[in-house]
């Protein structure tokens, strides 16, 4: 079975044609839009402002000059189309712009206590690379001291974005400082006058109005607490924005946005309510990804027509709230859980990857998954996918290489696990096999029904009677894995199950689809991570002896992958990677070490459960691949001497690093000793 693909192509340059009117939201674009001769923002604005999700924003950009048309807008309105999704690059620098001018204006005019509201609005809205051109902008024109600076939500927010002030100084004083310094101490006199003062609150509440409703509140707290004056800098926005900091308008802005008049207390109870029941992760990437099934949101907002009772705010959050829950469970399913927090973290990075996905659906998401996150290759994915199998992608061991291309053999493996990741999902398991790597089918197979017994998550019962009445069909998938090529493998393991726990050979029933999907994706991303360590390790074995990281204690190292090894306690079990000695005879049996490779998520753990999970993996790793082992593999019998037992040195633990590694703030040199001192005779690492 195929992924099939569709290609899109995002650059400034992109247009897409389509026949009949413009639509957003179910509702026609005004004749003649967009008007530039008639100076109107409200009418330039308008239409994107009904659109029902991204990637209805993100079309409809296609037929409009943006660049033109932001342009035209005022401050305040283009950072209320950037809250919107993200806008084609060509419209980019010129948001940017606006929204650093709407950040020193608002300061001005509101000042730093009611501005903090709209500038956590401009920062949960803007992707992460967007966030840095802002901060840019405002640093070249010494402007974040006066600015963001001042605002101790703001500053906590950046900080946990990896974006802190301090990575952006400020240029030196000039000249034209002491000029911008009076004239906005004259504006500030201009300010006593009640006519200013009053027209000033008109737009500030006026702007409050089109905010999302969480934003709406905190204003009201800010304006509250500055009123019983009692305010202490932070202490009203930080709570407020406790549940927000993942990004309102990136994920909840067409949930609550057009309910009708009223409701919004209902809308802060579903947001809340989202947060209890759906990850943000979850939401974001819904919203994103969910292409043509984000239609139930347009369609909940134009239910009335002739002779049909308009929708009030409460039936049309519900229906809306029950259409994006179940959004998130189909995509969820297709991505599995840890896809869909990825592709959510990918999203919120940059804005190039939230309108690649807003633009390609799910489609996207998953090439974008296959990707890692890299959207060129992502597009190609979608572009030219089709079946094939890529091999091994480094030389033998014996090789030689200069020191510099141990990175160029690390690039050379991370171009063949992106590839690898794509043809797999398109040709499922015969797409993993790689015989000269050692990775034959029945290896593959063996390895992949190892992870199972051990695979977390929740299980069908071991009844037979019951098993056979809900055997699945390869014909009828559930809701969400039509078109995925692992539900026919997941019929097939089914039906194997059931004939085990028939024969008595099975001790557990099958994984429900979705964890198996989980499992499969965990799987396949374990081996791209192996091809790349074996690569890595491939070139280290053919630098000198002095030069290498991994291998030094080698004189010559031959590095093996998949190689069976028994022991009493656990069976016959794969290593990731075993290198031995290979310089020929000597006084006793041949050095050896094994690898285990961990593409396991440690992003979420504090230090105690960092260090517990860490102690569990190398005990494992231990228990498995260390100690005495018996080599199974028949070629390697010549190298062993004594027989085909043999002692291992060192067992190497190393983990995936990356996105996967835990947050900055843990320490994780203390977690790593800690484990290497409960488990003695195993070294951890990162890659």
């Amino acid at each position: 079975m195929h992924q099939h693909y569709t290609a899109w192509n995002l650059g400034s340059d992109t247009r897409i044609t389509s026949q009949g009117p413009a639509t957003c939201g179910g509702q026609a674009v005004p004749p003649g839009w967009p008007d530039f001769s008639s100076g109107d923002e409200n009418e330039l604005l308008a239409p994107f402002l009904t659109c029902a999700s991204p990637a209805e924003f993100v079309a409809l950009q296609q037929r409009v000059d943006m660049r033109r048309l932001v342009e035209a807008l005022d401050e305040w309105s283009a950072v209320r189309l950037g809250a919107l999704g993200p806008v084609r690059e060509d419209t980019a620098p010129v948001l940017q712009r606006k929204r650093a001018a709407f950040l020193v204006s608002a300061t001005e005019r509101y000042g730093p206590f009611h501005a903090e509201v709209f500038a956590l609005f401009v920062l949960h809205s803007a992707h992460d690379d967007e966030v840095d051109a802002v901060l840019r902008l405002l640093a070249r024109d010494k402007l974040l001291g006066q600015t963001l600076a001042l605002m101790p939500a703001v500053r906590e927010e950046l900080e946990a974005r990896g974006l802190p002030l301090s990575r952006y100084p400020e240029r030196a004083e000039q000249s034209g400082d002491v000029l911008r310094g009076l004239g906005r101490a004259a504006r500030d006199a201009l300010a006593t006058s009640p006519m200013v003062e009053g027209s000033r609150y008109m737009e500030m509440t006026g702007r409050w109005a089109q905010l999302p409703s969480p934003y709406q509140q905190a204003a009201r707290e800010v304006e509250r607490a500055l009123a019983l004056r009692h305010f202490s800098a932070g202490s009203v926005t930080l709570g407020t924005f406790d549940s927000l900091t993942f990004g309102v308008p990136l994920g909840f802005y067409y949930l609550a946005v057009n309910t009708g008049q009223g409701a919004h207390s209902l809308a802060q109870g579903h947001y809340e309510q989202a947060t209890r029941e759906l990850a943000p992760a979850l939401l974001l990437g819904a919203l994103y990804a969910g292409g043509k099934g984000l239609r139930a949101l347009s369609e909940t907002r134009n239910a009335t027509g002739a002779g049909t009772p308009a929708l009030s705010g409460l039936q049309a959050m519900e229906a809306r709230w029950k259409a994006l829950r179940e959004l998130a469970r189909q995509v969820e399913a297709k991505l599995g859980t840890e896809g869909l927090r990825e592709l959510a973290r990918n999203i919120r990075a940059r804005r190039e990857v939230g309108e690649f996905v807003a633009a390609g659906g799910v489609d996207a998401a998953l090439a974008l998954h296959e990707a890692r996150g890299d959207v060129a290759r992502a597009q190609a994915f979608m572009s030219r996918a089709k079946a094939g199998a890529t091999g091994a992608p480094t030389g033998k061991s014996g090789a030689r290489k200069d020191p510099g291309q141990v990175a160029t053999a690390a690039d050379e493996a991370a171009r063949a696990t992106h590839e690898t990741g794509a043809t797999e999902r398109l040709g499922g398991l015969a797409a993993l096999v790689d015989e000269a790597a050692g990775l034959t089918r029945e290896v593959v197979e063996t390895r992949l029904a190892l992870a199972e017994l051990e695979a977390p998550g929740s299980r069908l019962p071991r009844n037979v009677a019951v098993l056979e009445k809900q055997r699945p069909s390869s014909d009828a998938p559930p809701p969400g894995a039509e078109g995925n090529p692992h539900w026919g493998e997941y019929v097939a393991y089914y039906e194997k199950r059931l004939g085990e726990l028939k024969q008595g050979k099975a001790t557990q029933g099958p994984l429900h689809w979705a964890p198996y999907e989980q499992l499969r994706g965990w799987f396949t991303r374990g081996l791209d991570f192996e091809r790349l360590m074996v690569a890595l390790l491939e070139a280290d074995a053919a630098l000198p002896r002095t030069q290498r990281r991994f291998l030094g204690a080698f004189i010559q190292p031959r590095v093996l992958r998949s190689v069976g090894v028994q022991k009493p306690e656990t069976g016959l079990r794969y290593a990731d990677v075993l290198v031995i000695e290979e310089s020929g005879p000597s006084n006793g049996p041949p050095r050896i070490e094994t690898f285990s490779f961990k593409s396991r998520d440690l992003s979420g753990l504090r230090e105690d459960a960092l260090e517990a999970q860490m102690v569990v993996d190398a005990k494992e790793a231990l228990g498995k691949y260390g100690g005495t082992l018996d080599i199974r593999r028949s070629a390697l019998q010549p190298l062993l001497l004594g027989g085909s037992e043999v002692r291992v040195q060192r067992v190497r633990l190393i983990y995936e690093g990356g996105k996967l590694e835990p947050a900055k703030d843990v320490n994780l040199g203390r977690a790593v000793d800690n484990t290497e001192f409960k488990v003695r005779g195993v070294e951890v690492s990162f890659q």
